[in-house]
This record gives structure tokens, sequence and C-alpha cells, in this order.
């Protein structure tokens, strides 16, 4: 069977209001640009959703990753979407469209990008995670439990398809490289790098025999532009059952609301909120972050759903804990540990603030 390839890219183009949500006139204008790249036979499928202000493109196609055509489609669709956001003068308009032209590759450029190709199943669920106010090492603690942690994935323990373990790759997003552990024989030297979620970030995880089975955007907007433009909002792809974990263990992670950085103007800690569509906004100080769950079955490259699967109330405690944890912190206001530490503030707002500051230092006497 011929190899399908899943891509989802998104961008902040336009918050309806200010940062908190993506207004129906993007969504409408993303659907019918890839409507027509499905009519030309460039895709498969699609299916248009949003988490926050970001826009999602989750498409299938038989093209493979990184392939120019695909990123064209979505670079052009953002662009759009750019036209339409700004007639409804909504704010931060192209936000995460950081160059005036396509280079053949959206990455480096802004949107981020989350793709994996494979040989379909017989049966083959995915799971689409997008989040909002957030970076990309949120899904560090998620994916270490769901691929490694024998006390959330009891198929690590009992399944005879999990039990090799699996091959976990990470990058280090501030030198440009990349290392895969072999797991669960190296998990505690990838427990020592994943820990500095702003520094190592998980990228893919593979099945012993080199079959993908996730993969996570990495890309740091504020490494990209050298300053702050808003949160990387990551989306990662999770396949699951018989050599993957079941559903219910991908989700399990979320039942605790690990914190992450995010929330105003991509500045403080805060816990990371599993939320139905519905509720895939923020309100209060652009915060808690926010993730969202949607299952699909794939059928000949088609997307057969989705299914909202945060919509549960299985998760409502967690929603609980998580706003009694973001009342907590909020009570720090601009102190540590709600605050990012310095050497991460260096990437938000605070420098202008510095620069001012500059010349009114005087030696300690």
């Amino acid at each position: 069977m011929k190899e399908l390839t899943i891509s989802v890219i998104k961008a902040d183009i336009g918050g309806y209001v200010g940062h908190s949500a993506s207004h129906p006139a993007l969504i409408q204008r993303a659907q019918e640009a890839l409507q027509g790249a499905k009519d030309r036979g460039t895709l498969v499928d699609f299916h248009v959703s949003y988490c926050g202000d970001d826009l999602n493109l989750i498409m299938t196609h038989r093209l493979g990753t990184d392939n120019a055509e695909i990123h064209q489609l979505a670079w052009d669709t953002f662009e759009a979407c750019t036209e339409v956001a700004r007639s409804l003068h909504l704010y931060g308009a192209g936000q995460d469209l950081l160059s005036d032209a396509f280079s053949g590759n959206v990455r480096g450029m802004g949107p981020g990008v989350a793709e994996m190709t494979f040989v379909e199943r017989p049966s083959e669920p995915v799971v689409i995670f997008m989040a909002d106010k957030t970076a990309a090492g949120a899904w560090n603690m998620p994916l270490y439990r769901m691929f490694v942690d024998p006390f959330n994935t009891a198929g690590l323990v009992i399944s005879p398809s999990l039990h090799d373990g699996f091959n976990i790759e990470v990058y280090d997003v501030k030198s440009a490289k990349a290392i895969v552990f072999n797991c669960p024989a190296e998990v505690y030297d990838l427990l020592a790098l994943i820990g500095a979620t702003a520094r190592y970030v998980v990228k893919a995880v593979y099945t012993k025999k080199g079959e993908i089975a996730a993969v996570s955007s990495t890309e740091r907007l504020s490494l990209i532009a050298g300053k702050y433009v808003g949160k990387d909002d990551p989306v990662c792809i999770v396949r699951s059952q018989n050599q993957f974990p079941a559903i219910g263990e991908i989700l399990e992670p979320f039942t605790m609301p690990h914190v992450v950085e995010g929330c105003m103007r991509g500045s403080f800690f805060a816990p990371l909120m599993p939320v139905p569509l519905r509720f895939a906004q923020t309100s209060r100080f652009d915060g808690p972050p926010r993730v969202v769950a949607l299952g699909f079955q794939i059928a000949d490259g088609h997307l057969v759903g989705p299914r909202d699967l945060f919509d549960d109330p299985g998760f409502d405690q967690a929603r609980q804990q998580c706003n009694a944890l973001m009342d907590h912190l909020r009570r720090h206001g601009p102190f540590e540990p709600h605050r990012l530490p310095m050497d991460e503030m260096e990437y938000t707002t605070l420098p202008q603030v510095l620069e001012k500051l500059q010349g009114r230092w005087v030696d300690m006497k």
C-alpha cells in the first residue's frame, strides 16, 4: 500500500478578541483553500480546526514530509486568512508569518509543523493535539508518560506489542542538534534532558523497528525571530492501538495538569488545561494554557471524525485542579516561580524595560 502523510501546520494569523480565540471567517477561508487543493488532487483529505487564536490545518496526502507543494499550500492559506484577519481588524494579523516570501518550506518561517509518513494499517486511529498559550516543550512530559512510563501506559508491562519500549528523538533547540534515546534502557539519560523543557524538546517517537509513533512541532518563535512575537502554541500527532499506546493511555497524562510556560505575554508558568473545542479559548490572564485532542480514524487516507476527546467528564477534575493551581500561581504576580526565570525572560518583552534602565546602574559600594 502507498504511504500516507499527515501534515499538521498551524499559525496565529489573527486573534478574536485580542489573543483569545479564532474568528469563524478565518476557518471558513482556510476550508475553501484546502477544498480547492483536495479538488485538484493535491490532498487526500483535510480538516481545519483551532485552539485559541491558532488556526490548525490537518491534511492527508501522498507527497511525503517537507513537501514544497504542501508547505506552499499552507503558506498561501495562512496569507489568504491574514487578509481576512486584516479586513476584520483582528489582533496580531499575520503574527506568525515572519517572512514576506515563501522559500519552499514553512519551517523556520513562523508556523508550527508536525508531519509523519507511514503505511496505513487496517485500522489507523490517530490523535491530533493542539495547544495555545504555551511552548513546544509542553509535550515532553505527556509523551514521556505515553511511551515510557508504565504507571501511565499499562501496555508497556502487559502487552507484548509494546513491551520492547520505544526510541525517543530529542532536539536541542538552542544548538540545533538531535539525539535518540533507547527506552527504557536510557530512560534516566532521557529525563536528564527533557525536564529542561525550554531547551530540550521531544521531537518524535519510534518503535524499535523504526515505525513512527508520534511527532511534535518544535519551532521556538522567539529563537527564530530573535525576540518575543507570541508563544509557539505547538501541535502533536500520536498514532494509537496495537503496537502503540491505546487511546486511553494517550489521554491519561493530561489528567494531571502539568505546569508549562506561557500565559500572559508568554512570560509565566501555568498549568496546561485539557479542554473540549468549545472551551479552547483563553480569557483569564491569557490562560490557563489550553490543549485540545481531536481523534480521527483514517480510512484510505480520509479523516473520519473528529471525536473531541477531552469533551468528557473524566477530565473535569483535571480542569478543577488546573483552576485551583492557576489561582495559587496568580497570587505570586510578577514574582518567580509564576514568572519565568530571567534567562527565559530575555525572549519576552522584558528586555525593552531593561534597556531603558541600562544607564542607571552604578557599582555597589
